[in-house]
């Protein structure tokens, strides 16, 4: 990108770093092209596709099956596999690069559907599924980690907040069309399951998704919108990337007060989805719950995007509103919930052939839970990315701090998926989550205190 490349000195009496070269910003459908938030939005697309689909299926309770057992062991198979695979998926992205890490992440998602349509075909194929859920592990590791990795090093810091919260709204878009879909194909249905219509649908989306990474631009063209560059994606040695990963941990320690918020990042989708939804509702208010649950995902990002990059309070106590806004939601949604929760377990669904359906009296409150549900799951997302992306403005720190994230989110959700498989009760499972949640917010606040600054330091950046 030869326009990109001219350099010119700023004085540090303009706010720019003398250490800091700006670049010029191409012109044109070319300038749009490599605009980072253009980049941004295809990254977005990419997740569409691909991770907001598959939400949209895991969104019905059981993959819109009856029975949630082969559902919550492909789940467990597949976070078993995806918190080993993010473990060292941040080498992989920083050998790789981030496009290529990106386009085979994104590839695992399409066998996974691909696997229910043939369950639904040939009943005996849960073992299929389960594989398939499996592999899309390992290739989702690579995907989150690339994700994150590209989506935390695009923005100015001024912008991380908004660049967060508008990649999540696009990939919940996804999840939103997908249950927009699934809601059309089953609201007239008798069954309580989906059909191949649906199946075959997200497939189709899932499969052209998986190959926009192949047209995305490389990441070290890209000029930011204030004439900086990301910092270089650096491609060295596997055996240099394994000690990398090690001494990004070590020299930022704090990182570990963060684990707690990670596992439990995904710990709350087996009861919503499972031990409320699929427990509770007919599959049309399943659908439409799902539906409902991914727009109110759209809501909260917009939202705590704004928060966290307002201009009218400082970057610390922005972090702290965050973490504030999360503990409330927390605490007053799961005693919301409890009520709900105590008149019923997994044997009392489990011996009545009545659902709630969407004309049901009592429906609308329950739906609103879910509703608000969902706007928890994108705050405390966001929220983390937000927090991790305080720490540093280097691209391969953050592929190896991403990759954590997703590691301790899988090995989390491995358990918990697990638990619902061997079919815990229902009410341990909400308390579980109620108690990792708060637990998470509790070891966060230290790390919180103690590292987030108003602005990332020169070193931190480049590190």
């Amino acid at each position: 990108m030869e326009d990109a490349t001219k350099e010119k000195y700023v004085p540090h009496s303009q706010g720019v770093s003398p250490q800091h070269n700006l670049y010029q910003r191409p012109k044109g459908l070319k300038g749009l092209y490599f605009h980072p938030a253009t980049q941004l939005v295809m990254l977005g697309l990419v997740c569409f596709m691909c991770p907001g689909l598959f939400n949209a299926l895991n969104g019905l309770g059981a993959g819109g099956q009856v029975d949630s057992a082969t559902s919550s062991n492909a789940n467990t198979a597949l976070h078993a596999t995806f918190s080993i695979s993010a473990f060292f998926s941040g080498s992989i992205n920083n050998r790789l690069g981030a496009r290529m890490t990106l386009f085979l992440g994104s590839i695992g998602y399409a066998l996974y559907i691909a696997s229910y349509l043939a369950m639904n075909i040939h009943p005996s194929a849960g073992g299929f599924v389960i594989a398939a859920g499996t592999i899309l592990g390992i290739c989702a590791g690579l995907l989150w980690t690339a994700q994150g990795s590209l989506m935390l090093s695009y923005p100015t810091e001024s912008q991380k907040g908004r660049f967060i919260g508008i990649f999540w709204a696009i990939l919940n878009l996804g999840a939103v069309i997908g249950a927009s879909v699934s809601l059309a194909l089953n609201f007239s249905g008798t069954t309580n399951s989906v059909g191949n219509s649906t199946y075959i649908a997200f497939l189709v989306l899932t499969m052209t998704g998986a190959m926009i990474p192949l047209i995305m631009a490389n990441p070290d063209d890209i000029v930011r919108t204030d004439g900086s560059k990301p910092a270089a994606f650096r491609h060295p040695s596997w055996r240099a990337e394994i000690y990398n990963l090690w001494v990004a941990v070590r020299d930022d320690r704090l990182v570990i007060l963060l684990f707690p918020m990670f596992f439990s990042a995904s710990w709350f989708y087996t009861w919503q989805f499972n031990g409320y939804n699929a427990a509770l509702f007919t599959i049309q208010a399943r659908s439409l719950n799902n539906l409902i649950y991914w727009v109110a995902q759209i809501v909260g990002s917009i939202i705590i995007g704004i928060i966290l990059d307002t201009k009218v309070i400082g970057r610390r106590a922005r972090a702290f509103t965050g973490w504030g806004i999360l503990f409330f939601a927390v605490t007053s949604l799961h005693i919301w919930a409890y009520f709900y929760q105590k008149n019923y377990t997994r044997e009392s669904v489990s011996h009545t052939a009545h659902k709630i359906g969407i004309s049901d009296k009592g429906y609308m409150a329950k739906m609103w839970l879910y509703f608000f549900f969902g706007i928890l799951d994108a705050i405390w997302q966001i929220t983390v990315y937000w927090i991790v992306g305080t720490m540093s403005n280097d691209p391969a720190k953050l592929a190896h701090f991403t990759g954590l994230y997703k590691a301790f989110q899988s090995a989390g959700a491995t358990g918990i998926w697990r638990a619902d498989a061997v079919k815990t009760s229902y009410m341990n499972m909400f308390v579980s989550t109620w108690v990792l949640l708060i637990a998470g917010l509790l070891f966060a606040l230290p790390m919180i205190h103690l590292r987030v600054k108003n602005t990332t330091d020169l070193e931190e950046k480049t590190q």
